[in-house]
């Protein structure tokens, strides 16, 4: 595993131990030979994502590196690629007041405002924050 957040394997380690803790169902075992298997993904660092998505049947993989996941070897597994900006405009149009609720419970959570927290997405969801922001006038 790279290590990009310089994080030491000590830090790594709590990290996984409290995300099991916490999500114990996002664990999925995944046949060895799966990932090799996905030639479809031009980076082979990344095929064990894909992998992952098919033995959770997931219907979306949610990544800023779209390019890494080409549309063609997505849609044979019957996965969409889309960034954070892409899945949170979705998930706001699927229900809004829901992603609205879930803005606020994430700001008092951290004692800020609902402001706060779009603002801290607008880097990696610039749209969304936008879509919300004005929504929100």
């Amino acid at each position: 595993m790279q290590n990009k957040l310089k994080r030491t394997q000590k830090e790594i380690a709590h990290k996984q131990q409290e995300m099991k803790r916490a999500f114990p169902e996002a664990m999925v075992p995944v046949p060895e030979s799966l990932p090799r298997a996905l030639v479809g993904i031009p980076d082979e660092g990344d095929r064990h994502v894909l992998a992952v998505a098919i033995v959770a049947r997931a219907n979306v993989v949610i990544t800023q590196n779209v390019k890494h996941f080409p549309r063609g070897c997505m849609e044979e597994y019957g996965i969409l690629c889309h960034t954070a900006d892409d899945f949170l405009i979705h998930q706001y149009h699927l229900c809004e007041q829901l992603v609205l609720d879930k803005l606020d419970d994430q700001a008092a959570g951290i004692a800020k405002d609902r402001s706060y927290v779009i603002r801290s997405l607008s880097s990696a969801a610039p749209n969304f924050a936008a879509l919300v922001e004005a929504e929100s006038l």
